[in-house]
């Protein structure tokens, strides 16, 4: 059980060990150490991995997180998950994070990894803790994001991509070699952190990727524009990661009569937009508010797209 050593304590960390082939389900001390010294997830960063919102009492667009949770290991060649027990693991820890008196939102973690090089033998655990600070402000008051290239480029000659990736890719003019699965949600995101950082350090937030003019996704996210009645995301596939959190959003958001679109987008695009938003899984939306040199002036319907959002998550 969580501990609860006072009534203004946070609650500590929620951890379950999956046992991918069908096992057990067993709590894990988050006080403890559990991943072995030879597990490819810290030797090779060689795994994959979901983020889910977890918000009163449930998780949120489960459905599409197991779907993208399934075919990132098919990517990698890892065991297909039993997503019986992954959604079995994580009630069980939701249920574990809600007896504490101040919990609240929270951030649920699917790994799956290679495992241990000794073995052979994939190894897999969640966790749950809480939305961080940093989240909440980026929701409630938005991102300075700066648009920089990738630092690497896909040898596009290469065939492969629609057996290897997922997407709208029988859109999509070449083919990304298939063995650089930038399809899949893999544990190696040390790029994509450093590239966050290096904005940090330099007056940004965060930082959208793009491949000459053409815009690709957020470091974590998935870049979402809105003008009128307008909604257009980059089209995901090959080296564009599916968002699951835009899926949801678009599939709301057609029933709520607007226009949605996958195309290719340009930072021109973007600047003259009534407005752009990153959205993910955790953070959820958060509204870019400058981008590059350029401040993007708040939408007069800036509450309307939050509350269209919020309710693409239920």
């Amino acid at each position: 059980m969580v501990s609860v050593p006072g009534r203004n304590a946070e609650p500590v960390p929620v951890i379950m060990i999956i046992e991918p082939y069908g096992g057990s389900i067993r709590h894990q001390n988050p006080n403890l150490p559990m991943v072995f010294w030879d597990d490819a997830a810290v030797t090779r960063g060689d795994g994959i991995f979901e983020t889910i919102l977890i918000r009163d009492g449930r998780a949120c667009n489960l459905r599409r997180h197991g779907e993208r949770f399934k075919a990132s290991a098919a990517l990698l060649g890892l065991p297909e998950p039993i997503l019986e027990s992954w959604e079995k693991a994580t009630n069980l820890a939701i249920e574990e994070w809600y007896a504490h008196p101040n919990a609240g939102d929270a951030s649920c973690t699917w790994t799956l990894s290679r495992g241990r090089a000794s073995t052979g033998l994939a190894s897999g655990w969640l966790t749950v803790q809480a939305v961080t600070g940093q989240k909440v402000r980026e929701q409630e008051l938005g991102v300075e994001v700066m648009t920089s290239p990738r630092g690497y480029s896909i040898d596009t000659t290469l065939p492969g991509v629609k057996s290897a990736t997922r997407g709208d890719v029988d859109e999509m003019d070449t083919n990304p070699a298939p063995w650089l699965t930038v399809g899949a949600k893999t544990l190696n995101y040390a790029a994509n952190m450093a590239a966050v950082r290096w904005a940090r350090a330099n007056g940004f937030d965060d930082v959208i990727f793009t491949d000459g003019d053409r815009v690709l996704e957020g470091a974590t996210s998935t870049v979402v524009s809105f003008k009128g009645d307008k909604l257009r995301t980059p089209t995901p596939g090959g080296d564009i990661l599916p968002g699951t959190t835009q899926a949801a959003l678009f599939e709301h958001a057609t029933k709520q009569g607007w226009r949605c679109k996958t195309k290719d987008l340009t930072v021109e695009h973007l600047l003259t937009a009534d407005s752009v938003w990153l959205v993910s899984s955790v953070r959820v939306a958060a509204r870019v508010t400058r981008l590059d040199k350029r401040k993007l002036s708040r939408p007069d319907n800036e509450d309307q797209i939050k509350a269209l959002i919020n309710g693409a998550l239920g």
